[in-house]
């Protein structure tokens, strides 16, 4: 499974590893952590291996609790050559990956950023399963060359559990890589990317109702009387399916709302002082041409800073004759400056990589357009969800 942030973003800087998570490597420069959980569904593979263990080889006393932890880190390795294949993909397509994540439901590839092509949405959810799968039918054909044993038992569980976890992957319905598979469907079909998120997540939707029944089908098709502990993964995986497509849907119909931000029409007018103008004066000449904000420029007119609305009120009226403009005004650093026609995601991405209260709009040009406030985002955003 692969998990994306949204387009547009730069790479950030690596994120301090996830609490109750244990690196254990790297697989081209990527951290691979293991969280906590991985010990559980490790412990539960044992126990359920054993007796397959115990009629192979028996009377093998404790030792074949040994066998089942040994057999549940052979099985992650496969789980983590399936998400190796989403990273490396994803790699050759120009997107940093930050980490593969294995947990007690398999694994996560965190991919930084958002395929812009259907196609390569397609190829980087796809290989997933596809490796799964390869691997599974190896272990059938290596199954066939072993003899009876340990290692013909081994092999045995990991041909069944690849070849489950690619078709399962395969499902099409978010988050699993099938239902990205279905939404890259849907989307060179009809153009548009979040249509086919949402149709991918209603997929999930009904997974997750389906797999509810499957007690219902165990016991009444197969026979066998389900227990508590298929009733239990049955609800730990619905819920998990129908949280993860929801999220992805959300998300979607966010996105669709966002064209309708563009900063332009949301910059306040703006008035460029001198850094060394009064602060008085700079707010009676603000106050006389209707301006929304300050900027502070140098000699040639090169911006420094934008006056921070906050320190201006927060100065008393009497002081700011004796106060200069720099004073209360924020050092124009990186990332508060933003070309005028940004818009949409871009302009949420921007914003959401180096919070602030106001950003400087600049034309091609290098002139000042204007000021934009994050409030005024915040509320065209609001008012677009009407």
């Amino acid at each position: 499974m692969t998990q994306t942030p949204p387009s547009g973003a730069d790479k950030p800087a690596p994120a301090p590893r996830a609490p109750g998570t244990i690196r254990i490597g790297s697989i081209a420069g990527i951290d691979v952590p293991v969280t906590s959980s991985w010990f559980i569904i490790a412990a539960l593979i044992s126990f359920a291996i054993a007796p397959r263990i115990e009629q192979v080889e028996p009377g093998p006393g404790a030792l074949k609790y040994v066998a089942g932890p040994v057999f549940a880190i052979v099985l992650y390795l496969s789980v983590l050559m399936h998400e190796a294949s989403h990273a490396i993909v994803a790699q050759r397509y120009g997107f940093g990956v930050n980490s593969i994540t294995l947990h007690f439901l398999g694994g996560m590839t965190e991919i930084d950023g958002a395929a812009k092509r259907p196609r390569r949405e397609f190829w980087i959810a796809v290989v997933g399963p596809l490796t799964s799968i390869a691997v599974g039918l190896a272990s059938v054909g290596v199954w066939f060359l072993l003899p009876e044993g340990l290692v013909r038992v081994a092999i045995e569980g990991l041909a069944g559990a690849n070849l489950l976890i690619g078709a399962l992957n395969l499902v099409p319905g978010l988050p699993l890589d099938g239902g990205r598979v279905l939404k890259s469907i849907v989307w060179r079909a009809t153009g548009d990317a979040n249509r086919g998120t949402i149709v991918a997540g209603w997929g999930g939707r009904l997974t997750a109702i389906a797999l509810l029944g499957w007690p219902v089908i165990q016991r009444e098709v197969f026979g066998v009387p389900p227990t508590m502990f298929d009733y239990l993964l049955v609800i730990v995986l619905g819920l998990f399916l129908w949280t993860g497509a929801t999220a992805a849907m959300s998300h979607a119909r966010m996105r669709r709302r966002l064209p309708h931000l563009v900063a332009r029409p949301l910059a306040r007018r703006t008035l460029a002082v001198a850094e060394d103008t009064p602060l008085a004066e700079a707010a009676w000449r603000a106050q006389e041409i209707d301006a929304g904000s300050i900027v502070t420029v140098t000699s040639s007119g090169r911006p420094t800073g934008i006056v921070s609305e906050a320190a201006v009120l927060a100065t008393p009226v009497e002081r700011r004759p004796w106060v200069t403009v720099s004073t209360v005004a924020r050092t124009l650093e990186d990332g508060l400056t933003l070309p005028a026609a940004i818009a949409g995601e871009d302009l949420i991405m921007a914003i959401s990589r180096r919070p602030a209260d106001e950003y400087l709009l600049l034309e091609d040009d290098g002139s000042v357009m204007g000021v934009l406030s994050t409030a005024d985002v915040d509320r065209a955003f609001r008012e677009s969800r009407a």
